[in-house]
């Protein structure tokens, strides 16, 4: 990566999901980065591509049907209707002149052979974690530290959310130290910008050599 933001406090220049900006991207565009947005069934990345999206989302979604009971677990979302089968497509513009193009993967088992087509040429991933179902999330983990990507972890929140210690959640998802995990409503827009800003931040701290010492 060129350029990044120099901070946290980095705000996307789209005024709102679907914005103003359209389809064009701003003539200040200095860096395309592609991010994979992944997880588990259920957990939140049609909606958080949507939250932050300054275009249209593309999304692939399917009503969830009687044959689908057996292969896809319900428990703990037993509200959702639809399912993810191929991508979820949105963009976001970040001060600096860094465009993402996020891709959201399906979480069953069963759309798996996606995984490498979808992760291809990603610079790292957002991996959203539902805290009622952690256990889900380790076959997402293990495909995203398989293909060697960079990654962030989101913590989506939902009104009924377990509460763990930090410790606790890093020891149970077995993150290493330098792996950024933080809370995130998917829902809320500012939210998940953050979330997304975690993962740019840690994908240019890996870009920048240590400074050596005099």
């Amino acid at each position: 990566m060129v350029s990044a933001p120099s901070s946290s406090s980095a705000a996307p220049s789209a005024s709102g999901p679907h914005g103003s900006r359209g389809l064009h991207l701003p003539d200040t565009t200095r860096e395309l980065v592609k991010i994979v947005v992944a997880g588990p069934f259920g957990v939140g990345k049609t909606t958080l591509i949507d939250s932050v999206s300054e275009i249209r989302p593309l999304h692939t979604e399917e009503q969830l049907t009687e044959a689908s009971v057996s292969v896809d677990d319900l428990a703990g979302v037993r509200d959702k209707t639809t399912t993810t089968v191929a991508i979820d497509f949105g963009r976001i513009s970040l001060d600096g002149g860094i465009v993402l193009y996020l891709f959201g993967t399906p979480g069953q088992e069963r759309f798996r052979a996606l995984w490498g087509d979808i992760a291809y040429g990603a610079l790292g991933a957002l991996v959203l974690v539902d805290t009622r179902r952690i256990d889900d999330s380790f076959e997402v983990l293990g495909l995203v530290e398989d293909s060697g990507l960079p990654y962030a972890v989101a913590l989506n929140t939902f009104p009924d959310s377990r509460q763990y210690t930090e410790e606790q959640l890093r020891t149970s998802l077995d993150l290493e130290p330098e792996t950024p995990m933080v809370a995130c409503d998917a829902r809320d827009r500012n939210a998940s910008i953050d979330a997304l800003l975690a993962l740019v931040q840690h994908l240019i701290s890996r870009d920048v050599p240590s400074s050596e010492s005099s």
